[in-house]
């Protein structure tokens, strides 16, 4: 039955969810509830921490399609339980609105796509269903998004807009009429508000569910249990720990919230106008938008409340909450199919494909132009949490689950501890039991073992340390969302970047241009601006093909656009409303040149001139724009020359586009030559081309046809060339993060060759280094999928690249004498469309291509996104640095993306740098070790705390003693607390060295440190316990007891003894007791020094100035009031008078425990097996670097156990990258040799095998 009964919901999405149906059971709830009774309300608190057990706990399995309750299951490697209540929307409220034939279609599960005929609607509105009273859909709700019964596909499914199976075409002839009002009712019904509702949950709400958590409850029974044992003091000191807190992270979630409300705000609630079917216009709510309705785009701009596409008219738009760009986006009307000269066939509409033509949720429409008595139209699409800005809020509110071995790791420990806390549990009671203690006592003193092992301030002090990174990081102008993401930083091995804007300046600066004539390249030219090129086409284009538009009068859009059309030193003019309003035909946007550049007299002789000599004012209009799409990396305006009796076309674009799309005998036959070296020397390359027009196209026909119509058999007219500076800092910090072995990769949108040369001329890409472009080759006409390799030109002194063999491949630990290997590097470098292709039918080549990968060109957002995540599968820990502005998927995905904008799109980021430089990633990567490595001490520390403490109270029970209420008081607060808030201060390096911590708890080194310091402990602590009873003046202690043998100890003794019968209750003050307490409290000092690592990764301890003053000052009172007893003191920690010379004997042991722990932490574990740690963990690093020991020196011992644990190396490595570095050492077909194809195999596609073949 559980086969049948799982089906999957959002199959092949990010949210692919398993459901399992259930319903309630009477009977399990029965014996739930009882049990509920029985252990005191603790089953229920289990049952809401694990909703898988919660629902198979009093519900049964039923079929998907009848049940009450779904269990939900992802499907990704969290594999995290949700559950919800099946819910039943009734049609009844609508009984007069739906027609039969829409509400059967609903009912057959046939509702994900609403575009039902207006018009027919309209003809069936009479046609009333009789069965009114038993229509009801089933849906449920997860994560803001309701899952409607699909009868058809027996399965649940969202209910999706227009956005998804709707067709350009029934777009205009279905859709564009509007809505009648009982049509759109209906449809309100089964879409909700239109809103993306944040709501900000009540303090109340927050505190129950914070006090909820498992560690606060266990703080809980520990309160109860100190205060049914007196220990009101620590109880107190807890609690009041407690409430700070929760009132701090209450403070913070709260804020979270109210922030993202406030974002979402801003939209919620405006009015729109809506075009009906009958033409008229009402004026509704934005909440009250569905799928379907036609609104009308205000002349003065709005803040679009829903997912919309253009219909009419033209709008510009700021889309900064979605890209981080805040350049101004010109959106056109949809194309029609069915009125285009040449159509478009029967494409399916799609947000993300025609996103020049729609208007996205939050995003600002600046203006809208129009038509006479036509206004500017745009049909909803998407509404709620279905839109854009709804799906980013959604990733907000509902984020993927941070998987770290750090934290996994740490609950694994914690799972050791409540082990260990068992052991002494169930000692705890044999001992008691066979002393003959009293019930109670037994069950309070067992229970009180587990508080000491588990502590209860191990939370608050993990925290510390990223508290304190996120505020240094804060000081160096990186803001952080997600503080648990500071110690995955710490852990980055490769970080990904994107070019403009990121590695390079932000704006082109016009480097030349270099025209076209007679099918050949003139020479360069600098200057564009000057009377001889005035009139020419090249000009012409330079001046029109752009998407620039006047706002509040100063000329805004594409920087590349801006710095090209300023470059000519032209005028732009734009019709204003009245003038708009005024004429038939829409006003175009004009631009001429200034007088100065005119020249005085018209050229008549010319023919190519003779549209010019009308008028003395030269102007051109631009008729019709085609805005620039990344996908066709091109744009396109249709013009005309004021006077002119045809129009133009100009194009501008990527070369490589351009010039397919030109006639063949226009372009020169040296044109790749001349692109190439460009591109090599890191230009950014622009090409220009032009035709006339057909006379017999008019200015009405110009509107509606379609792109694909005009941009073809033009003339090259020749190629402008940018130049894109790298940034004064790129260089530098690159390298810092290649000297501390940590790969970079370039991610960029912008040409192949430019990108390889940028990557060179930063140091990404070193001069010896080959480069070997991957050329993939999607299958085509019966032809398999191929690979062409070929190896780009480089400076290396290597002229023969097939001489490169495996053995070239720097494999770190792979030789046993290192300084042998010979270093001849290599990179691939790759465009979008390429790995798109590889990613499908070559999939076991992506890992192999992913260890070497350095340049990926042409990269579309989700492309980004896809290589980020390829990364991730050959376990890199990835970070991604990018403006924010396609990078915002990437970005959510690393495992710490930083945004270098400040704006909206950067709120998915979890880190956003105030200042947009790269500088940001070395320091962020410094503070994310940083922290970790505080994390690591901090646990270390609280581990041997508890042990510490866990084995003190183990040997008194033993005599059936204890630590006093003050002493374990002093303990917990004046120690413990003190020093784990100031130990985490530490800061980070100042650099980034080769050697990176390791991700988790359970690794060689560290259990090492761990175990061998609980040893030392423990015998240190076992030696005083033991000693002390072998003392000669030692007896069981009493009330009157004398061993101190002096007067001031006699006055001592009689002064408290009136109060001694009151203690001995408890069996508190003894010579055991004192010893173990003082020991006890030394060693927790010793460790936390011991524990408190500086370099590589943190700054020494000494620099810690609060943590040294903290440190000192408990030392000095420790001994003081060890080697001086004070009365008052020894009176409230209940220690009792010991002779003088085992004062002495005491200091002994504690500083033999001192010597021995920080000899071998700081000595063995360092030398040692902390560098062996670091260089198994450098295995198959890129990047081949030898780097020093911690330590300057190793001593001959040292070096013997180094040699031992050197033999460890040829284990295989546990990351994957490691693995396959490895094992392509090898294989003598890797790298590929120049010149040669891989092929995909045909009969074991699925597997993505393939085969190298050598093309002779």
């Amino acid at each position: 039955m559980d086969k049948e009964e799982r089906k999957t919901v959002n199959q092949g999405q990010e949210d692919e969810m398993e459901i399992y149906g259930y319903n309630l059971s009477r009977w399990k709830l029965a014996i739930v509830s009882f049990g509920v009774i029985c252990t005191g309300g603790f089953l229920l608190l289990l049952l809401y921490w694990m909703p898988e057990w919660r629902v198979k706990a009093t519900c049964v399995r039923a079929a998907v399609k009848d049940c009450e309750v779904v269990l939900l299951r992802t499907t990704d490697e969290f594999r995290i339980w949700f559950c919800a209540k099946i819910r039943f929307l009734s049609l009844e409220t609508y009984p007069f609105s739906i027609p039969k034939s829409v509400a059967n279609k609903v009912l057959n599960g046939h509702a994900v796509h609403l575009i039902e005929n207006p018009a027919e609607e309209n003809r069936r509105e009479m046609n009333k269903y009789s069965q009114t009273q038993s229509e009801q859909i089933r849906y449920f709700t997860h994560h803001s998004v309701k899952y409607f019964w699909n009868d058809a596909v027996q399965n649940f499914d969202f209910l999706k807009g227009l956005d998804e199976g709707v067709s350009c075409t029934s777009i205009y002839e279905k859709h564009s009429a509007g809505l009648t009002k009982g049509m759109h009712a209906y449809r309100k019904l089964l879409y909700g508000v239109n809103e993306i509702a944040v709501k900000v949950p009540s303090v109340f709400k927050l505190l129950i569910k914070e006090v909820l958590n498992p560690f606060y409850i266990f703080q809980l029974f520990s309160v109860i249990l100190w205060c049914t044992d007196e220990y009101y003091y620590y109880a107190l000191a807890i609690v009041i720990m407690s409430v700070v807190s929760i009132i701090s992270s209450l403070y913070s979630i709260r804020k979270q919230y109210v922030m993202l409300h406030d974002m979402v705000a801003t939209h919620s609630t405006v009015r729109v106008s809506v075009c009906r079917v009958n033409e008229e216009i009402e004026e509704i709510f934005s909440t009250d938008l569905v799928p379907g309705d036609v609104v009308v785009i205000p002349l003065n701009g709005t803040v679009m409340p829903c997912d919309a596409v253009l219909i009419n008219g033209t709008c510009i738009v700021n889309e900064s909450m979605l890209t981080g760009e805040s350049v101004p986006v010109t959106k056109t009307n949809l194309p029609n199919p069915s009125v285009d000269i040449k159509g478009m066939g029967d494409e399916l509409y799609s947000p993300e494909t025609h996103k020049r033509h729609t208007l996205f949720c939050g995003t600002t429409v600046i203006q809208t132009r129009f038509y006479t008595g036509e206004l500017v139209k745009a049909i909803v699409v998407r509404t709620g949490f279905s839109t854009s800005k709804g799906q980013l809020v959604r990733s907000i509110l509902y984020p993927k689950p941070t998987d770290f071995k750090l934290y996994r790791d740490a609950y694994l420990f914690l799972l050791c501890l409540v082990a260990v806390a068992g052991i002494g549990f169930i000692y705890t009671i044999i001992n008691s039991v066979l002393n003959e203690v009293e019930v109670g006592v037994i069950i309070i003193k067992s229970l009180d073992i587990i508080t000491i092992t588990v502590p209860p301030a191990l939370p608050a002090a993990m925290t510390a340390g990223i508290v304190y990174a996120q505020r240094r990081l804060k000081k160096l102008g990186i803001f952080c969302i997600s503080p648990q993401r500071i110690n995955i930083c710490g852990q980055l091995n490769l970080v990904c970047f994107d070019k403009t804007g990121t590695l390079t300046e932000d704006g082109l600066d016009l480097w030349g241009i270099q025209r076209v004539e007679s099918t050949r390249f003139l020479l360069p030219e600098e200057n564009v601006c000057n009377e001889v090129l005035v009139k020419s086409q090249f000009v012409a284009c330079m001046a029109t093909c752009h998407s620039l538009t006047k706002i509040e009068g100063v000329l805004s859009g594409d920087p590349l656009d801006l710095i090209m059309f300023e470059a000519i030193g032209w005028i732009l003019e734009e019709a204003t409303e009245e003038e708009t309003a005024l004429h038939n035909r829409i006003m175009p946007t004009v631009v001429r040149p200034p007088k100065q550049l005119l020249p005085e007299t018209t050229p008549a002789g010319n023919q190519e001139m003779e549209l010019f000599e009308l008028p003395a004012i030269y102007e051109i209009g631009i008729v019709r724009q085609f805005p620039f799409s990344s996908a066709l990396q091109r744009m396109s305006v249709v013009a005309r020359v004021l006077g002119g009796k045809k129009m133009d076309a100009y194009m501008k674009g990527a070369p490589e586009v351009i010039a397919s799309l030109c006639k063949p005998e226009t372009v020169p036959v040296d044109f790749e030559k001349v692109l190439e070296d460009y591109t090599k020397q890191g230009f950014r390359v622009i090409a220009l081309a032009h035709r006339k027009l057909e006379s017999k196209l008019t200015w009405h026909k110009v509107q509606n046809i379609s792109r694909d119509a005009i941009e073809n058999s033009m003339d090259f007219m020749g190629l402008i060339i940018m130049q894109n500076k790298l940034k004064q800092e790129t260089p530098a910090v690159l390298e810092d993060l290649h000297k501390a072995n940590i790969r970079t990769v370039m991610v960029t949108g912008d040409n192949m060759l430019t990108a390889v040369s940028v990557a060179r001329d930063c140091g990404m890409i070193l001069p010896q280094d080959k480069v070997i472009i991957a050329e993939a080759l999607p299958p085509k006409d019966g032809k398999l999928a191929k690979i062409n390799w070929h190896y780009a030109d480089s400076l290396t002194q290597c002229s023969n690249s097939s001489a490169l063999d495996s053995e070239a491949i720097p494999i770190k630990l792979a030789h046993d004498n290192l300084e042998d290997l010979q270093l001849t590097r290599y990179h691939f470098a790759m465009n979008g469309k390429s790995f798109s292709v590889i990613l499908e039918h070559f999939q076991d080549l992506v890992p192999k291509l992913m260890l070497h990968g350095t340049v990926f060109a042409r990269m579309a957002p989700d492309q980004k996104t896809q290589l980020v995540e390829a990364l991730q599968n050959v376990d890199y820990f990835v970070g991604m640095c990018g403006d924010g502005a396609n990078d915002c998927g990437a970005l959510k995905r690393a495992h710490g993306g930083i945004s270098l904008s400040e704006l909206e799109a950067s709120v998915a980021s979890p880190f956003t740098s105030k200042t947009p430089s790269i500088s940001c990633v070395p320091n962020l990567i410094r503070e994310g070790r940083a922290a970790l490595m505080t994390s690591f001490c901090v646990f270390k520390f609280m581990a041997l705390y508890s042990i510490i403490q866990y084995f003190s109270v183990t040997l008194l029970y033993s005599i059936l003693s204890n630590l006093g209420d003050f002493q374990f008081l002093f303990i917990d607060l004046a120690i413990i607390l003190v020093v784990v808030f100031t130990m985490s201060l530490n800061p980070a390096w100042k650099e980034l060295v080769a050697q990176r911590p390791p991700s988790g708890l359970i690794s060689g080194a560290l259990l090492f440190s761990v175990l061998s310091q609980i040893i030392i402990c423990i015998g240190f602590q076992s030696l005083g316990f033991f000693w002390v009873k072998q003392q000669p003046w030692y007896e069981v202690w009493q009330p009157h007891s004398d061993a101190c043998n002096t007067s001031r100890s006699l006055h001592w003794n009689s002064s408290h003894s009136d109060n001694e019968t009151e203690l001995d209750a408890h069996n508190i003050q003894n010579y055991e007791n004192t010893t173990v307490f003082f020991i006890s409290s030394f060693q927790y000092l010793i460790v936390a020094v011991a524990f408190s690592k500086g370099k590589p990764f943190r700054q020494p301890c000494y620099k810690n100035y609060f943590f040294v003053t903290s440190v000192i000052f408990l030392y000095v009172f420790i001994l003081f009031i060890m080697l001086h007893p004070v009365a008052s003191v020894d009176h409230v920690l209940q220690i009792v008078c010991i002779p003088y010379q085992w004062r002495v004997t005491m200091l002994i042991i504690v500083l033999g425990n001192a010597l021995v722990s920080i000899v071998v932490e700081n000595f063995f574990l360092d030398m040692v097996l902390w560098k062996v740690v670091f260089n198994r963990d450098k295995q198959g690093e890129y990047r081949f670097t030898i780097t020093q020991p911690p330590q300057e020196s190793v001593d001959r011992w040292g070096k013997c156990c180094l040699s031992w644990a050197l033999s460890c190396r040829k284990k295989t490595p546990k990351a994957k990258y490691m693995y396959l570095a490895q094992e392509l050492l090898v294989d003598p077909e890797w790298p590929p040799k120049p010149q040669t194809t891989t092929e995909a195999r045909a009969l074991v596609k699925e597997n993505g095998s393939c085969q190298i073949i050598t093309i002779a």
